[in-house]
């Protein structure tokens, strides 16, 4: 009997601890931490290749002569004549009137491209010079960038142009790259296309050596993403030329400039960069002497 009697009394316990487990384990809920959500800082798009490109290791823009071209770039040169005379003569270019001779740009920034520069020179003040685009592959057009017609721009002075930063953006959508592109050799090959033969070393030309050395290259990351590119042609004459472009997020340039560099005598004002993930770009004052970007 007494048995009969302890057996109520278990199941009387057993129930209440059921009830309190969830009690209990609410209890101990609340009074251990809980993970909390920590929010990542925003990464900002950077179109540019932030690696070991600098003014001292970035490949240079060459300009090669019809007999150092590859025989695969002649051909292909050859086979976008007729696409070239077309596209050049919507701007006025006469390329179906004298003797035209170009060269190739070579532009380590735009593989997939063949660039040529032709020029037509009847005489002093009759100059005509424009730029020709061909894609090595398929998915894209030839594209021609206008810089004189017989001695004068056609709208604004060719590296400020709209229709140049058009027809570049448009060549690099076209490019599909592996990887982002290295960003000095970007602005090198764009100044290369707007008629300029771009060296931010010392030129051969004694009296270009004797001017003063002003900033040869920095790359600013803007806050919001996209990129600015700043460097100086020291091959410029008569005085080394400032060039200046803005990026977005994406790679679109967006605006260029280029203006003379400031003389030795002249104070350089510089705005202070924005930091370059956390690395330092070397460049040089304008007495010459080099100094870090941080």
């Amino acid at each position: 009997m007494e048995r009969f009697r302890i057996l109520p009394a278990v199941l009387v316990l057993a129930a209440i601890a059921l009830l309190c487990a969830p009690a209990a384990a609410q209890d101990q809920d609340s009074s251990t931490p809980q993970p909390r959500h920590v929010r990542q800082p925003a990464q900002h798009p950077v179109p540019f290749s932030l690696g070991s490109d600098t003014p001292q290791s970035a490949t240079p823009v060459e300009f090669r002569s019809l007999d150092r071209m590859t025989p695969q770039d002649r051909d292909l040169a050859a086979g976008a004549e007729s696409a070239i005379d077309e596209r050049a003569g919507v701007d006025g270019l006469e390329f179906n009137q004298g003797s035209w001779n170009y060269q190739q740009i070579a532009c380590s920034a735009l593989p997939n491209h063949l660039f040529l520069q032709f020029t037509r020179n009847n005489g002093a003040g009759d100059v005509s010079v424009f730029s020709a685009s061909i894609p090595r592959t398929g998915g894209g057009r030839v594209w021609i960038i206008p810089i004189l017609r017989r001695g004068y721009s056609l709208f604004s002075v060719a590296p400020i142009n709209a229709l140049t930063i058009s027809a570049f953006n448009h060549i690099r959508a076209e490019e599909h790259p592996a990887m982002a592109p290295e960003w000095l050799a970007t602005g090198l090959c764009y100044a290369a296309l707007a008629g300029a033969h771009p060296q931010i070393g010392p030129p051969d030309e004694s009296e270009i050596k004797k001017l003063p050395a002003a900033p040869t290259g920095i790359l600013a990351i803007s806050p919001g993403g996209g990129a600015v590119i700043l460097f100086t042609d020291v091959s410029a004459i008569p005085r080394p030329m400032q060039w200046t472009m803005t990026f977005d997020g994406k790679g679109k340039l967006l605006k260029a400039t280029h203006a003379a560099a400031p003389k030795s005598r002249e104070k350089v004002v510089q705005k202070t960069p924005v930091e370059v993930q956390g690395k330092p770009v070397q460049t040089t004052d304008a007495e010459g002497k080099a100094r870090l970007i941080k």
